[in-house]
């Protein structure tokens, strides 16, 4: 089995207690899309990496459309129960391949805690660069690189073993970021990172989020 099919099948095992789960970093990545002021009215929405559902839910309250992708059979089964809307559509899909989605459809992609996951960012940006019109948004969420680099990763404790299940996951650098957007076509709007409740600033960061836009024609 490959890494990544390790990654989905760790998924479909954790799918079950994945809303139920203490989850710091779920919970701050959840509360950061609601707070990025993201335009969503009106707006065609692709979420990749949905999961169960949880923030596509919300995305659905607030845009025209949402095509939401996970490569996890198991996390789409508790997507699907979770949200029932004529305006989501649910794929089972490996972003690192071409998206079965239409160049230039869609307004925004929103990307949460993904690609800790994927070991190679530029074929998913430039796939998002291509499912955007003019004028579209990339917004994305990621565990931090620096807390990644002190040895923390998604994990959970498998139901089957009751033994803590480890995800396989790639550290990307911030830096590795801004170049996988600027190599794409975006521009970078802004980053942010993002600290728990109470943290002091010398403190690493849990998160770090970023925009990025494609250029509206003249």
């Amino acid at each position: 089995m490959s890494q990544h099919a390790d990654i989905a099948a760790a998924y479909d095992r954790w799918a079950a207690r994945y809303d139920d789960d203490p989850n710091k970093t779920r919970d701050m990545a959840a509360s950061v899309l609601r707070q990025s002021n993201l335009a969503l009215t009106g707006r065609a929405v692709i979420e990749i990496g949905c999961g169960t559902g949880f923030n596509t839910e919300w995305l659905v309250e607030r845009s025209s459309s949402v095509t939401a992708l996970d490569f996890s059979e198991g996390m789409l089964r508790r997507a699907r129960a979770r949200v029932d809307s004529p305006r989501v559509r649910f794929l089972h899909h490996d972003i690192r391949d071409s998206w079965p989605i239409a160049a230039r459809s869609a307004d925004v992609v929103v990307a949460m805690l993904v690609f800790e996951h994927v070991e190679h960012l530029l074929p998913a940006f430039a796939e998002a660069f291509r499912c955007l019109r003019p004028g579209g948004d990339f917004f994305l969420c990621e565990l931090h690189p620096a807390r990644q680099l002190q040895g923390r990763q998604a994990e959970f404790v498998n139901p089957a073993t009751a033994l803590i299940d480890q995800v396989p996951s790639f550290v990307h650098s911030v830096s590795a970021y801004v170049d996988a957007a600027f190599a794409s076509g975006f521009s970078m709007l802004r980053m942010d990172e993002w600290r728990d409740a109470g943290a002091r600033h010398h403190e690493v960061p849990r998160l770090f989020s970023a925009l990025c836009r494609v250029q509206a024609e003249s």
